[in-house]
Order: structure tokens, then C-alpha cells, then sequence
């Protein structure tokens, strides 16, 4: 089966670079048509990159068709001026990958506040506003493919990364609420947590393994998440060649009666509460809230 996106135009955020660069290649290359947006050049996202424009040029020297974008996913105005350009000279937008990032790690402790807002404000406001900017549009063509970027630091934590962790927790949970708005129009919405050596990661990896987790490993991914039979509502982790699932899921815990519905029962079951036998994964909220919904009505009945 060969996935081809002929016909296709894609947005990369944060694409000058790293996986972003390597993920708005791989699309040109299978006929895609690539808008390859990047702001800063820093790992901390500060100053002005031409990566975009290099990234372009790379794209055209292989024969390939893109346009670079300098907006900022933070200005929900420049996200909408981006749609617009691609609009205008493709005629949509059918895939956007919310690549763009930037870290400011430090404990907790020692973390200023406005380190913690702006890390939060680029990885999940700024997928939330290059994603609403690419919406109508989807809907109104009735195909959407958006990627988001997740994290192993939020979906399991990492030291020194409370602000990261956070974002990508929630740019996860923004996915699963729009893979469900999105499903009568065919936009399906799914979330990626790679790893890789980039200049994001570049002193976290020891020398050795620094080419084992290439970017290129986590483009397959990626891919696959936005392409016409991408699944929807899927977490996946990539790197170095390793690929799996992630899940929220919930047990089947306890009912506990009026009467006993006391911290101190609580406490006493714990056990149970935590119990992971028989897990299984809600697909949406309200099925979540009809799982205790069942087990009163069982309990009245019994």
C-alpha cells in the first residue's frame, strides 16, 4: 500500500527545523503541497529564522511545491492570514501538523511564571488558533487531517518540565474533544508523542544515541496519522523505531451507597479504586459518566 497525499496541502508549524523539517519533506515528496511555517530559530523560540525559506528551497529543488510562513501560532490573526495565503494559491488546506514548540525547563521550584505561561501559550493556544484557523475550512470540504504533538512529559510526567507537561497533556485532551466535533465532516484528529534528537533535545541525549533517534524515525508516524486512512482519536509514540499506543482509560472501581460515601470508606477501598483489572477506554466523556449511570441503575436493580 503506497500512501500518496497528491493533491494534498499541508501546514507544518515549527517546520524550519528537526522533526517539523522532516515532516514537511516527506510530505512534498509524496505530492503534497506544503505551507512550512517557522518563527524562531532558538530552542527557547526567540529571534528570527530564514529555516522556513531554506526548507522551501529544498522542497522546490526536488521538484516539489511550498511557500514558507513566518506567523506566530500565538497570534491567532497571522494563523488566519497563513489559511488565507494557502487558500489562495492551492485552493485549501486538508492536513495541519500543530508542530511548533519551544522549551524553558526548570524545576517547579525555580520556574518564573512567565516561563510557564508562554511555554503553555505556544504548544497548546498555539495549536488551538493554527488549528480553529484551518477548521471552517475543513468542515467546508468535508476532509481534515490534524496532528497534534503531545509528550511523554504529559501523558507521564518529567522532572523540570511542569510548564512542557502541562501544554502537552492538554493539547492531547484538546484532540480528544475535536476528533468528536469533527467526525460528521471527516476530520479526523489524533496526537503524536515523539522523540527525537533535535536542536529542542540536543543536550538531553547522550552522544551515542543522538542518531538512533533521528527525526526521520518518527516521520512514518506522522504520516500515517494525517493520511486519508489515518484512525482518529489515536495517542501513538514514536522514536528511534519504536512505535506504540497510549490510552486514558478508567476501571471499574466501586459504587459506594449514600451511607458510605465517607472519606474514611474511601480510604478503605482504595484498593479497589485503584485497581486496574478490567481497565477499559471511554471514547468520550458522557460515555465515561453512562459507565457510573450503569452501575447505579445495576445496583438498583440488585
Amino acid at each position: 500500500m503506497s500512501i500518496s497525499f497528491e493533491g494534498r496541502v499541508a501546514i507544518v508549524t515549527g517546520a524550519g527545523g528537526g522533526i517539523g523539517r522532516a515532516y514537511a519533506l516527506e510530505l512534498a515528496k509524496r505530492g503534497a503541497k506544503v505551507v512550512v511555517n517557522d518563527l524562531g530559530g532558538a530552542r527557547d523560540g526567540s529571534g528570527h529564522s530564514d529555516a522556513a525559506l531554506k526548507v522551501v528551497e529544498e522542497i522546490e529543488a526536488a521538484g516539489g511545491e511550498a511557500m514558507s510562513n513566518g506567523g506566530s501560532v500565538t497570534e491567532y490573526e497571522q494563523m488566519a492570514e497563513m489559511v488565507a495565503r494557502a487558500k489562495e494559491r492551492w485552493g485549501g488546506v486538508h492536513v495541519l501538523i500543530n508542530n511548533a514548540g519551544i522549551l524553558r525547563d526548570k524545576s517547579f521550584t525555580k520556574m518564573d511564571p512567565a516561563d510557564f505561561e508562554m511555554v503553555v501559550k505556544v504548544h497548546l493556544i498555539g495549536s488551538a488558533f493554527a488549528t480553529k484557523a484551518c477548521w471552517d475550512t475543513m468542515r467546508e470540504q468535508n476532509y481534515g487531517r490534524i496532528l497534534m504533538t503531545a509528550s511523554s512529559s504529559g501523558l507521564f510526567g518529567n522532572f523540570g518540565q511542569a510548564n512542557y507537561g502541562a501544554a502537552k497533556l492538554g493539547v492531547a485532551g484538546l484532540a480528544k474533544t475535536l476528533y468528536l466535533e469533527g467526525a460528521k465532516n471527516n476530520i479526523k484528529v489524533n496526537s503524536l508523542a515523539p522523540v527525537a534528537a533535535t536542536r529542542m533535545t540536543e543536550d538531553i541525549f547522550p552522544e551515542e544515541a543522538f542518531k538512533l533517534f533521528n527525526p526521520e524515525s518518527v516521520v512514518p508516524a506522522a504520516l500515517f496519522l494525517v493520511s486519508e486512512d489515518a484512525p482518529t482519536n489515536a495517542i501513538v509514540g514514536a522514536g528511534a523505531g519504536a512505535y506504540h499506543s497510549a490510552w486514558v482509560t478508567m476501571n471499574k472501581g466501586v459504587l459506594l451507597p449514600p451511607e458510605a460515601q465517607t472519606v474514611e470508606n474511601f480510604a478503605a477501598n482504595w484498593d479497589k479504586i485503584s485497581d486496574r483489572t478490567g481497565d477499559f477506554v471511554p471514547r468520550s466523556g458522557p460515555e465515561q459518566a453512562q459507565v457510573i449511570i450503569g452501575q447505579l441503575q445495576a445496583a438498583m436493580k440488585g
